[in-house]
């Protein structure tokens, strides 16, 4: 497979380019030169396209459902429970309908790739289907169909909390030992060339600290992702039962390069700057931990300290890469009412937080790319600067327009992996898609 971009300007590794022919073989950027005459496919501002790095795909189906206040205080424990709830009813092609969905909408938003967080394992009774990897390779499946580049996590999910209690109810459906969760990672199948397959400990509270090194040796050199420090409950209750608070008792316990630590908004000072030091990635997912009021991520900190970072899509209840990245510096200038608070003096805060997407991304998924280089899978976006939001707009100014001004709608194309699959602003399989999903929510309305 062969492909030629020319654009009229593009982010190289060494700053913006005219005029710029990006040649792709076998899913591969073989060649980025700058100052060529036009050929091959033409676009006006090239971009590396991020990697989506936290995603439950299956909770798409349910975006805009958890908006009722209930009776009581609402938090995250009580949009768990409905959530546990509209899970109950989920079967694995409705799994693989939701997830083709909201990949088209991921690649549409200027993702090249998804880590797709996957602990929906089961049966509703908790029992294992005969294929115990029956609904990761329905996300697996999913991921071809819409030609988005996939780091499958599985997740390792033991226990109902600190205390070793047994899982009940909505969360049956998430249960493995550890036999039998090194059975589901060897019956995975099906994934494309530039596929990834990692492990995810769920969390300190489900996963018991005896077999946090044992599920991260099933996968040597792959990436580990855990969700960790999003609510203060979950930090007394780790704190309570290991003596540490959770991000704490991960870095104390080997978390390192390696590792990706989804949200991780309630860490004191020490703790942030630790996990800057120690090379894991700060997973953020700055929509959702709006939505779900986890509390602001102490980005001034963690960027001061040298932390890498990157943006995660976690319940889908609104996909949007420009988004993500909005929200996350706006989250930070209301908590320190300042301007300006992810970049440094002088700096455009668009590409500062572009560039850090791409850093945190790609070392998330372990997937070779983040830049427009030679040897890089080719994990492409473009912007129509042809747009009005876009007019008259060059190098970061393009950057800053699009995240702070005009949204996805100027992303006109994305390749991942070469693969061609958003064209003049639409997916190439969104009808399809559109189709299995409708008729996936008509099943679960039924």
């Amino acid at each position: 497979m062969r492909e030629t971009i020319w654009a009229e300007t593009a982010l190289m590794p060494s700053g913006w380019a005219d005029h710029v022919t990006v040649s792709v073989e076998n899913g591969l950027i073989v060649r980025a030169e700058a100052g060529t005459g036009a050929v091959g496919r033409r676009v006006g501002c090239l971009l590396p396209a991020p990697v989506n790095l936290h995603s439950h795909t299956f909770q798409r189906a349910i975006a805009g459902l958890a908006e009722r206040r209930g009776s009581g205080a609402d938090s995250f424990w009580t949009w768990r429970e409905r959530m546990y709830a509209f899970l109950a009813r989920m079967t694995p092609e409705d799994v693989q309908a939701v997830a083709a969905l909201a990949m088209v909408e991921m690649a549409e938003a200027g993702y090249g790739a998804v880590c797709e967080f996957h602990y929906l394992h089961h049966a509703p009774d908790g029992a294992a289907h005969a294929d115990r990897a029956e609904m990761a390779n329905r996300v697996v499946a999913a991921a071809t169909a819409t030609g988005l580049g996939l780091t499958l996590l599985p997740v390792l999910y033991m226990q109902g909390g600190c205390d070793g209690r047994p899982l009940a109810g909505g969360q049956l459906r998430f249960h493995n030992d550890m036999m039998g969760f090194a059975r589901l990672l060897d019956s995975v199948s099906g994934m494309e060339a530039d596929g990834i397959l990692g492990v995810a400990p769920h969390s300190l509270r489900a996963v018991p600290p005896a077999a946090m090194a044992d599920v991260a040796a099933l996968r040597p050199g792959m990436p580990v992702h855990i969700h960790a420090a999003e609510q203060e409950a979950e930090v007394a209750e780790v704190q309570s039962a290991l003596g540490a608070r959770p991000v704490r008792w991960l870095l104390d316990h080997g978390a390192d390069a390696r590792w990706c630590l989804i949200h991780a908004t309630q860490m004191d000072a020490a703790e942030t700057e630790a996990l800057a030091r120690s090379g894991a990635v700060a997973g953020l997912c700055p929509v959702t931990e709006a939505n779900l009021g986890d509390g602001i991520f102490d980005g001034a900190r963690f960027r001061a300290a040298g932390g890498v970072l990157g943006v995660g899509t976690d319940s889908n209840v609104l996909i949007s890469l420009a988004e993500e990245l909005r929200v996350l510096e706006y989250s930070q200038r209301l908590a320190l009412k300042a301007r300006g608070v992810m970049a440094d003096p002088g700096q455009s805060v668009g590409r500062s937080l572009f560039e850090a997407a791409l850093a945190g991304g790609a070392r998330a998924a372990g997937r070779r790319t983040g830049a427009i280089a030679p040897g890089m899978w080719a994990d492409l976006m473009a912007l129509d600067t042809g747009a009005l939001a876009l007019a008259e707009r060059r190098g970061d100014a393009l950057l800053d327009s699009w995240i702070f001004s005009a949204g996805q709608s100027v992303v006109c194309d994305v390749w991942s992996a070469g693969r061609h699959v958003v064209t003049d602003g639409r997916h190439i399989v969104r009808d399809a898609a559109e189709a299995g999903f409708r008729a996936a929510l008509r099943r679960l309305a039924a």
